[in-house]
């Protein structure tokens, strides 16, 4: 994959490439297995948009115009059904998985060098010209070639960028994380699923997925609390239990 593909066809190509071993653990397992455009829209048996198939292959690329900066995938099971399909095994070959961990492993501990940079894009991961990514920073190896970074940024120390998230039963979701040019990410921010347009900063600490789905060119981030909905009770309306804001 190119690194200067663009976003959406690297959406595409990700996408086709896990329905393809979809489909093929579903066959094996006897299960449907659906993909869908948001965590509770609309599922599509993965059947149909089988992307060997005539058929599929225009079902499937209809599907994907235009292409969703994120999909789920649902119906591999729970993990004591006999017949349930290892989330993680729809994602990477088990040798392609490996080779991810391992490169994970010792980018991690080093320092921001323009080999760290390197090891990345040996991943997929898209890293424009003089990026830091700093010591323990982590990039998501389930899918790296989803993860696009600007020139002249800065990862501080203790970041998280995240491609995917697992949600329990078999099912998962997975989508494109876009972040501009002449960005300073403050240590420890955590990040999913977004875009985040030039010039952006982030305080340290700071959560922004999934609060924000996108970040203006010139905006400061910084961390705030999620208000806490207590669960609707009458212990917890008459004020004898609960948490007190």
């Amino acid at each position: 994959m190119s690194q200067s593909s663009s976003p959406e066809q690297v959406m595409r190509e990700v996408t086709e490439d896990m329905l393809r071993r979809a489909i093929k653990l579903a066959r094996k397992k006897g299960r449907t297995v659906y993909i869908s455009k948001t965590a509770r829209g609309k599922a599509e048996d993965i059947f149909t948009m089988n992307p060997d198939t005539p058929d599929g292959r225009e079902r499937l690329n209809a599907y994907l115009t235009p292409t969703a900066r994120h999909y789920t995938i649902s119906g591999l099971g729970a993990p004591e059904e006999k017949n349930a399909i290892n989330w993680r095994s729809v994602n990477l070959s088990p040798i392609r998985k490996v080779f991810m961990m391992v490169l994970v492993a010792v980018s991690f501990v080093m320092k921001g060098t323009p080999l760290k940079n390197k090891l990345y894009r040996l991943m997929g991961a898209h890293i424009g010209k003089n990026v830091e990514i700093m010591q323990l920073a982590w990039l998501d190896h389930f899918r790296p070639e989803l993860i696009f970074i600007g020139e002249n940024t800065l990862l501080g120390a203790y970041t998280r960028v995240t491609v995917h998230a697992y949600e329990g039963s078999g099912k998962f979701r997975y989508g494109i994380v876009e972040i501009g040019a002449n960005c300073v990410i403050g240590a420890g921010t955590g990040i999913g699923p977004m875009r985040m347009e030039d010039g952006v900063r982030t305080l340290p600490g700071t959560t922004i997925s999934p609060y924000l789905a996108r970040i203006r060119a010139g905006s400061v981030v910084g961390y705030n609390p999620p208000p806490v909905k207590l669960p609707e009770t009458s212990e917890v309306a008459s004020n004898k239990t609960g948490y007190q804001p």
